[in-house]
């Protein structure tokens, strides 16, 4: 089971002090659970995280990447080369909130390619917006994002799927149990290989309810993951 913490942009040197909270209870709590879990901070954190980690089970992954691996005249710009250099393992791709920034899914699938070049792991984000949820085409919209944002990949080994309504995203909202069990079996149909997470206002209050969706891997957690209790607490309500 999956516990990624995408701190977006949150987080200066102090904040990796939570960190201590986190991965002590990890170190108790994974004997008898099979747990991963990994923070995604701004990239400003990336090394010192690394290194605050480095003796832990819990790794560091990052928020986004530019699609071209090697160097160049993109300023304000990092790439998979860099993230893999400064520490990440794994990093987010296709977040909504990127998409609605104007990242296409040809963008997303240069993206995820020179990130599994540079040996990162992948978190690819998909979601339907609220518009697509009402007209029903949920699952149009999801098959086109998967095949165009993995077109020529196979190495899904090395990829996990976020499912993220866009509706739900900083909303409190999350989908209905019956409506996500659908959503989440229709994307492991593409392939048997996938492993899903959710993504979407995930917070201590309704873990109870998303844990009950038994073909979910893990969850992507934003504003909760930023406090070390409220995710500690996430996990370990997932276990009970």
């Amino acid at each position: 089971m999956y516990f990624i913490a995408n701190w977006k942009m949150f987080g200066g040197l102090n904040s990796l002090n939570s960190l201590h909270r986190v991965n002590k209870f990890f170190k108790t709590f994974k004997k008898n659970k099979s747990i991963k879990i990994i923070y995604c901070p701004p990239s400003t954190l990336i090394r010192p995280m690394s290194k605050k980690l480095k003796k832990s089970q819990i790794e560091v992954g990052a928020q986004n990447c530019h699609e071209k691996d090697n160097y160049g005249a993109f300023t304000g710009s990092i790439n998979s080369s860099m993230l893999k250099n400064v520490g990440a393992k794994y990093v987010i791709i296709g977040h909504s909130e990127n998409r609605q920034f104007g990242e296409t899914d040809k963008l997303i699938n240069l993206k995820i390619k020179s990130a599994l070049k540079s040996g990162l792991k992948i978190i690819f984000c998909i979601g339907e917006t609220l518009k697509q949820k009402r007209k029903k085409i949920t699952k149009q919209i999801l098959n086109k994002q998967i095949k165009l944002g993995l077109n020529k990949i196979k190495n899904y080994n090395k990829i996990l799927i976020a499912y993220e309504p866009v509706w739900s995203i900083g909303t409190g909202l999350i989908p209905k149990s019956n409506q996500l069990l659908d959503t989440i079996n229709y994307i492991k149909q593409k392939n048997k290989n996938f492993k899903v997470l959710y993504g979407g206002s995930v917070n201590p209050k309704n873990i109870h309810e998303l844990k009950s969706i038994n073909n979910i891997d893990g969850f992507l957690i934003g504003g909760a993951s930023q406090n070390p209790k409220k995710f500690i607490d996430i996990i370990k309500k997932t276990y009970i």
